[in-house]
C-alpha cells in the first residue's frame, strides 16, 4: 500500500463541518476538541465530564468489570474508539447474526466514544479500538 497523502489537522477550524469524513480522516485529527463521526458528519462532544459523572462512570465500570471478570466479554472506558460499520439498511434482527466486517479506514463513516463499552467478541478489538 502507498503512503497516505492525508494532511494532519491540528485545529478543528481547518475542517469543513458540512463535508463528509471517514475514519481515515479522523485519524489525522490532532486537535484538543473531542469529536465523534456519525455517518461521515463531525459532531463536537461535550467538554470533559464533571467529577460526579466520572465517579458514577468509574463505579459502573468497576461493577461491570467485576461481573465480566470470568467471561469472554471485556469492558472499556472512554476515550475508546468504537467504529460502527453495519449498514442501517440491514434490519436489526439480521444485524444480531452478523460477524464483524472489517472495512478499510477510508470506508468507515461512524466512530463514537461511549463512556463505557462492553465487547463480547474479542475478534472485534484491534489496536485502534473496536
Amino acid at each position: 500500500m502507498g503512503k497516505s497523502t492525508r494532511t494532519i489537522i491540528t485545529d478543528i477550524n481547518q475542517l469543513d463541518l458540512n463535508k463528509k469524513y471517514t475514519y481515515a480522516d479522523y485519524l489525522t485529527w490532532q486537535f484538543k476538541e473531542r469529536v465523534e463521526l456519525i455517518k461521515g458528519k463531525v459532531f463536537k462532544m461535550s467538554p470533559a465530564p464533571s467529577d460526579e459523572h466520572q465517579r458514577i462512570s468509574g463505579a459502573l465500570h468497576g461493577v461491570i468489570w467485576s461481573f465480566l471478570r470470568n467471561n469472554p466479554c471485556q469492558v472499556r472506558h472512554a476515550p475508546y474508539d468504537v467504529r460502527l460499520t453495519i449498514s442501517n439498511a440491514i434490519p436489526i434482527s439480521e444485524k444480531r447474526n452478523k460477524t464483524a466486517v472489517v472495512l478499510p479506514d477510508d470506508q468507515v463513516e461512524t466512530v463514537v466514544q461511549p463512556d463505557i463499552t462492553v465487547v463480547c467478541d474479542p475478534g472485534k478489538i484491534d489496536k485502534k479500538g473496536c
